[in-house]
């Protein structure tokens, strides 16, 4: 199989990938695509680049490298990322319509079918009815994963949130002051969190907008989740220190 024929497979499959292609130094034009979980087609890359392709597909982000003389420029295929939205509270119909226009699949459960409906949802991509536990072992969150908890209701968010945080979801947030954050801290404690997996959760979530309404409380999660995945910390780009997009030669 080629590597043209193995990436259009691939991209049927919605399966992750990145495709290698060398743009300087000895064998321009030459391929290699790598997939999630080591499957190789194609040759000419240095190994020191190839290697490098689950971090590449784990960023997902397009970038120049080079090694041994050699520049390549790493391409990435995958399907969109992914939120799962606990909690068909209006703000999480105004977190997917936001999340939508990037193009990332959303999903909203909620333990509570009266809620839960399509009428009330109309912008999710899915809608479940379940509990945490159940509701995670449906959606099998991965690193393409980002979890918002809006519930304010302790016997949904702590399971959640414990669950959540065994996953390898990018982001994990949850809605609520401060106050509300605490006392939910000292629940997951209770239930057995280490105090370091604190660290992952976003509570209060989102970027500091100055948000009122539903839908710029919505901008300023997924804002703040754009950032996370990024790597970045979100604030003003006229007083960044980075370059404002990856570079790309």
């Amino acid at each position: 199989m080629t590597v043209t024929e193995r990436l259009l497979q691939a991209v049927g499959r919605e399966e992750r990938a990145v495709l290698f292609t060398v743009i300087g130094g000895d064998g321009v034009g030459s391929h290699l695509l790598v997939l999630e979980g080591g499957e190789r087609h194609g040759e000419g890359v240095p190994e020191e680049l190839a290697g490098q392709a689950e971090t590449l597909i784990r960023e997902h982000r397009n970038q120049v490298l080079e090694a041994d003389g050699v520049k390549v420029f790493a391409e990435i295929y995958a399907p969109p990322p992914r939120l799962l939205v606990y909690g068909a509270v209006d703000t999480a119909e105004a977190l997917c319509a936001a999340t939508r226009l990037l193009g990332w699949r959303t999903i909203v459960a909620d333990a509570r079918a009266k809620f839960t409906t399509r009428e009330r949802i109309p912008s999710a991509d899915e809608l479940i009815v379940a509990w945490p536990e159940e509701t995670l072992a449906q959606v099998a969150p991965d690193h393409a994963t980002a979890i918002v908890v809006l519930t304010h209701d302790d016997k949904f968010d702590v399971p959640m949130l414990q669950a959540a945080l065994a996953t390898e979801a990018f982001y994990i947030g949850a809605l609520g002051s401060r106050r509300n954050q605490e006392r939910r801290r000292e629940r997951l404690l209770e239930a057995g969190v280490d105090e370091e997996a604190f660290e992952r959760i976003s509570g209060p979530c989102g970027l500091d907008l100055g948000a009122d309404s539903q839908p710029e409380t919505a901008l300023s999660i997924l804002a703040e989740m754009l950032a996370v995945r990024a790597g970045r910390e979100g604030g003003r780009l006229k007083t960044a220190k980075r370059r404002i997009h990856a570079e790309v030669d």
